[in-house]
């Protein structure tokens, strides 16, 4: 009996000790995370902080990157509406001129795209440039260099094309500057 009680004890402590997926929900909007697979880091290497907004249906809380090497990172969430995520950064605390990253899960695929839609083209993002490099080789990197206003390889207009596709799994790295 003591060698029952045991036993069970141990493997129940064994159980809870291995790692388990887990979901969490952000309370500020209706976005569920995973804690497995890949997602983005977003590094500053300009002279200013960067202001950043995680968005499904709506604003998300201001987070803040320091200048100089600062960063966020953010595993792949999924609107509970079905639509996509934009991460709006800016360099003020205003929505007002923002810089884009933007992404959908579809079952294994994660699309995205850089947007400068709603970027002024004096803003410091276009005076310094930026890069977004998958870990995933096979996978479509973007280059906008420092003072490219109309860069091509992010959506200066809505019909623009410059959505690209990766794997669920590919880890992306947006370097700012």
């Amino acid at each position: 009996m003591t060698f029952n009680v045991f036993m069970t004890g141990l493997l129940a402590a064994t159980a809870v000790a291995l790692p388990q997926p887990h979901w969490t929900r952000d309370t500020e909007s209706n976005v569920e995370a995973r804690s497995s697979g890949g997602g983005v880091q977003i590094v500053n290497n300009m002279d200013t902080n960067v202001y950043l907004w995680s968005t499904d249906s709506g604003p998300g809380s201001m987070q803040t990157i320091s200048s100089g090497g600062g960063d966020y990172s953010e595993k792949w969430n999924t609107n509970s509406n079905g639509g996509g995520i934009s991460i709006k950064m800016s360099t003020t605390e205003s929505e007002s001129s923002v810089l884009q990253f933007e992404y959908t899960q579809d079952g294994s695929t994660i699309y995205w795209d850089m947007s400068s839609i709603d970027l002024d083209s004096t803003s410091d993002f276009v005076k310094s440039g930026f890069t977004v490099q998958p870990s995933d080789s096979s996978c479509t990197s973007v280059s906008c260099a420092a003072g490219d206003a109309n860069c091509k390889e992010a959506y200066q207009k809505p019909d623009d094309v410059n959505t690209n596709s990766c794997s669920l799994d590919a880890g992306f790295t947006l370097t700012l500057g």
